[in-house]
């Protein structure tokens, strides 16, 4: 007779062909595709919003309970965001980006944020 653990492992098995939209839903979770894509989106986000010139020198790294953290290349830069950009940057995000959810902008400093793009995530 078969242990409980090996019975429910045996009706998994018989249980057929599944759906193949269960199955690619599978794969994208075990391979992390949708978060790096997430990722591509939030950055793509941000450069509609930040502006080209901006975005070149910043990078989106992530939302984190509703903030949005970002890399920018220079301490100049990050002092110009914090003191004069932040609230105009937050407001178009949340018009723009509805989905991300976004209530703040934490922006660091980070040298390699200018060399990384798109391409990087």
């Amino acid at each position: 007779m078969a242990s409980p653990h090996n019975r429910e492992r045996l009706m998994n098995e018989e249980r057929g062909p599944q759906a193949l939209r269960n199955v690619l839903s599978e794969l994208v979770a075990l391979r992390g595709y949708a978060r790096r894509e997430g990722v591509r989106e939030l950055q793509r986000a941000w450069a509609r919003v930040a502006g080209e010139t901006v975005a070149a020198q910043t990078r989106a790294l992530e939302v984190k309970r509703g903030v949005l953290q970002v890399a920018v290349a220079s301490s100049v830069l990050l002092a110009e965001l914090v003191g004069f950009y932040r609230t105009q940057l937050v407001a178009q995000l949340k018009t723009q980006a509805p989905e991300f959810r976004i209530k703040d902008v934490k922006f660091r400093l980070d040298a390699s944020a200018a060399r990384r793009g798109l391409d990087d995530v």
